[in-house]
């Protein structure tokens, strides 16, 4: 691509991939988009972590780009790319999280009320968005094909963002409550 504006998005419609062109109000558009607004608030929660926390955000970073690009192909006219296939192993990926990281929480007692430490807080965005996705794209579902392990990934993904909040309160209030260089829950 040697220019970024093609023009051709000008009359408000945008290629699917396989080059349908549909609405910028397709029901699909509003699907992915949510998708890539919550990879690029992930994003900003990696640039915040380090270690397992870092590379297990950005394992679902390329999990959502393959999200996208699923959603993203009229699957009843084009042949979805192996690269935009949703494995169990993906979902599988966050419930292993998941587990690990509530091994290591008290159990939960009350609601939670996000904002006493910042990257705990900026998870809490991250899971709000993403059960924004999620109805999305259960509304797209009964319009266009789209796989049930996507639908599944961003459910288990809320679940996974929610006690990754908690992990990261927890972690935090203890490195201070130790000094700073001890990391270890």
């Amino acid at each position: 691509m040697t220019k970024i504006y093609t023009k051709t998005g000008d009359k408000g419609t945008t290629s699917l991939i396989g080059g349908q062109r549909v609405s910028k109000t397709d029901i699909r558009l509003q699907a992915y988009g949510t998708v890539d607004e919550l990879n690029a608030f992930l994003g900003l929660l990696k640039s915040k972590l380090s270690g397992s926390e870092h590379e297990m955000i950005h394992t679902i970073q390329n999990t959502l780009m393959r999200i996208a690009a699923n959603l993203a192909t009229d699957q009843t006219t084009t042949k979805l790319p192996d690269s935009a296939q949703i494995l169990s192993e993906s979902i599988t990926f966050l419930e292993e999280n998941i587990d690990k990281m509530n091994e290591q929480l008290p159990k939960l007692t009350n609601f939670i009320i996000s904002g006493d430490e910042e990257t705990s807080a900026l998870a809490h965005v991250c899971r709000t968005i993403t059960r924004r996705a999620e109805r999305i794209i259960l509304e797209a579902k009964n319009q266009v094909v789209i796989e049930d392990n996507i639908i599944i990934y961003m459910n288990r993904l809320s679940d996974f963002l929610f006690v990754l909040a908690r992990f990261l309160t927890k972690k935090i209030t203890r490195m201070i409550f130790l000094g700073k260089n001890d990391t270890s829950i």
